[in-house]
């Protein structure tokens, strides 16, 4: 290294001048504060850390190169801490990749892997090289790229919508579009999801949950089973935190990596539409002891995994690894990570994949107060966006109503997917928990009703519990009513793979049928289902191409399946539009019903704010193994200038059965709004007009839902 110090006549500004120039290249110790590689107005700044690393080095690669053009050490004085920092005059952000190469002690049995060789991936990378075709087989190392961030927002503002007034969409961003019914032009990318959004509009979802959108290499466990090639097609091994899937883009956007995802979220946000990131912050790709080494192994893997004594790596996501996310230089890493999506990409909200790993201490052992999950609780940046958590892990820890909240924290209901799903298809002894499922599992979450404890402040049982029934782990929901075992032999696995537990119904035959009668009843129990979610407190979501009934051929496990049994097959969509038309109308109605999603006044009419019902609605107990039940929901909505009253009924029997429904003082009436057994269709109405009068009794068809609505007359 050439010290420039006393000797050297800048042409840069004086607080910015070299200091010294290392092979060529004028360089200065950097801003240790800015993690990764960010571009200055007279060069690139480069900084990262390693807490056992003794020794860093900054490789720099022309594009497509296998081999660096010129590695740069760091000089010892350009290191403050555990923290390198360089800033390297007059690179070219368009001419070079980069990576770096770490050493120190090598000592596996304390979790000491450092090796002077190998070429690492920086952790807080933007972009990473090499990755943009789906699909490729990537040779050589990850590398990174520097990104410019041009991208304009205007003056958009920050959603305020509450999380129960959402109806959330979960899709795959490849799957939604890469099939050629789709009809877009860019399949399979942001830009194809873009094409879409008059689609999502006419729905009426207002957010989507995009799966993992994280650098991932579907390649990475790549493999052939019986002429089929399987990758990791849902993404949940992440390469690189920081970097969007460049795989997901339409056209190459070297150094503006992003760009066609933001213009994606703004384009959603222009049309009213929240977007929610699935989010894996519990494993990474590099797996157990046999996977690869190419970023935290080789910066701090005792650091950044949680290790046995021996050294080995605890897994409990059960993918091979678990990443160490209370220690605090992880727990920074997540921050900053959470940061950069909220600042950068405007997202509204996170999903956490297996949450409960994020509350677990460096020896695997939960904590009381997790203080990476009090962090971003309470983080400023974050203040306003859906922290949503997958409250359980692969090893054992299920915190479905116990997720350490913070009064900030809402949680996947685990026990609403199951309780309704084992319900509807007949289960009857689980009447009590479809029922406290419905009026926003109160006995999870409190704030059921006004007098119910509510320890979650604002985040009560309205906005703290997703409802769902089908995600992208488990059945369709038309393979919810058409499979009663899964079938994953493709997957090579010898079915072994994938839940067991998934309380579906064939309805009588399995698989694909031309039975008109099993078929009917098939649609039917769809329609079910999505009354029910929509008329349930808390937030609903559902899979996308659960609408027109789109199948995986009782896969309930597509994790590795990029063909058509993951992608949506939208001649589905014409196929079955009643039923398309069935899920955009609950959805209105859940839309139009403020008593359904949130707390209202006291009813001028008298009726109790929430009350779960037998046969007869003028009582308000059922027993524990009810095969029909009702829930009605009451409050003053001053938008309106009326009350707001919803009665939901459900048969699960196989024979109808009649119902009495409450009298009201005031005289109320009853309009039957929905009835999914109608016309063997479902019946639906939009106004009271349309809607049958019902006096006081009604024959409930048997396996059916019923929705009414009251008024004054």
């Amino acid at each position: 290294m050439k010290s420039f110090v006393g000797e050297y006549t800048p042409k840069y500004p004086l607080s910015v001048r070299p200091m010294a120039e290392i092979k060529g290249y004028p360089v200065r110790p950097g801003d240790f504060t800015s993690y990764g590689a960010t571009v200055t107005p007279v060069g690139v700044n480069f900084t990262i850390h390693t807490h056992h690393g003794t020794f860093c080095e900054l490789l720099l690669y022309h594009r497509g190169e296998e081999e660096p053009y010129v590695v740069l050490p760091f000089p010892e004085e350009y290191k403050i801490g555990d923290v390198y920092s360089m800033l390297v005059f007059g690179l070219d952000i368009e001419d070079f990749e980069y990576a770096y190469r770490i050493d120190g002690p090598y000592d596996p049995k304390q979790g000491l892997l450092f090796d002077r060789n190998r070429v690492l991936l920086d952790p807080y990378a933007r972009a990473v090289a090499g990755q943009h075709i789906w699909g490729e087989h990537k040779s050589g190392n990850y590398r990174a790229r520097v990104v410019r961030d041009t991208f304009d927002w205007g003056d958009m503002p920050q959603s305020k919508q509450n999380l129960c007034d959402l109806v959330i969409y979960e899709l795959h961003v490849r799957g939604f579009t890469q099939h050629a019914s789709s009809g877009v032009q860019y399949p399979g990318t942001f830009a194809g999801l873009m094409e879409k959004i008059p689609y999502l509009k006419e729905l009426g979802v207002n957010a989507v949950e995009l799966m993992p959108i994280f650098e991932f290499d579907e390649e990475i466990n790549a493999r052939e089973v019986n002429g089929r090639r399987l990758l990791e097609y849902w993404g949940y091994s992440t390469v690189a935190f920081f970097a969007p899937n460049s795989a997901y883009v339409s056209e190459k956007g070297r150094n503006r990596e992003g760009y066609e995802l933001k213009q994606l979220i703004k384009a959603l946000h222009d049309n009213g539409i929240e977007v929610i990131l699935d989010v894996v912050f519990n494993h990474t790709a590099e797996g157990n002891e046999h996977g690869p080494s190419f970023c935290f192994k080789g910066i701090d893997n005792s650091i950044y995994y949680m290790l046995t004594p021996d050294g080995n790596y605890y897994n409990f996501s059960g993918c091979g690894n678990t990443l160490n996310c209370n220690n605090p230089v992880v727990q920074q890493m997540i921050l900053e990570c959470l940061r950069h999506w909220t600042i950068s990409y405007r997202v509204d909200g996170f999903r956490f994949d297996l949450a409960s790993i994020l509350g677990r201490n460096e020896d695997g052992s939960p904590l009381a107060q997790p203080p990476l999950l009090r962090n971003l609780a309470y983080d400023p940046i974050l203040s306003r966006v859906k922290l949503i958590a997958e409250a359980w892990d692969a090893g054992g820890l299920y915190q479905v109503g116990s997720f350490p909240a913070s009064r900030r924290w809402a949680e996947w209901n685990g026990r609403y997917r199951d309780a309704l799903r084992g319900y509807l298809k007949g289960d009857a002894w689980q009447s009590w928990d479809a029922a406290y499922s419905i009026c926003g599992s109160p006995d999870l979450y409190g704030g059921g009703t006004e007098e119910m404890d509510n320890y979650r402040g604002d985040y009560d049982g309205l906005n703290s519990c997703v409802n769902f029934i089908t995600c992208h782990d488990g059945f369709t929901m038309y393979d919810l009513y058409s499979y009663n075992e899964k079938h994953n032999e493709i997957n090579g696995w010898d079915n072994t793979d994938g839940h067991n537990d998934n309380r579906s119904w064939n309805c009588g035959v399995e698989g694909e049928t031309d039975d008109p009668e099993v078929l009917k009843l098939r649609f039917r129990m769809i329609r079910n289902a999505c009354a029910l979610l929509m008329c349930s407190r808390g937030t609903p979501m559902f899979l996308a191409g659960d609408e027109f009934g789109n199948t995986q051929y009782g896969n309930n496990n597509c994790y590795c399946q990029d063909n058509e049994f993951s992608w949506l097959d939208w001649s589905l969509l014409e196929k079955n539009r009643d039923l398309f038309e069935f899920f955009k109308y609950m959805i209105a109605f859940r839309r139009n019903h403020r008593v359904i999603r949130e707390r209202l006044p006291r009813a001028v009419c008298g009726m109790d704010e929430m009350h779960i019902h037998p046969p007869d609605g003028e009582l308000v107990d059922i027993p524990r193994d009810a095969k029909i039940f009702s829930a009605s929901f009451a409050g003053y909505d001053a938008q309106k200038g009326r009350d707001d009253l919803v009665y939901v009924t459900v048969n699960t029997h196989w024979e109808s059965i009649p119902i009495t429904l409450p009298r009201v003082w005031g005289r109320v009436g009853w309009h039957l709004y929905v009835n999914t057994n109608g016309d063997g269709q479902g019946r639906y109405c939009y106004s009271e007009t349309e809607a049958p009068f019902i006096e006081h009794e009604f024959i409930v068809p048997a396996r059916s839902v019923a929705v009414f609505v009251g008024t004054h007359y």
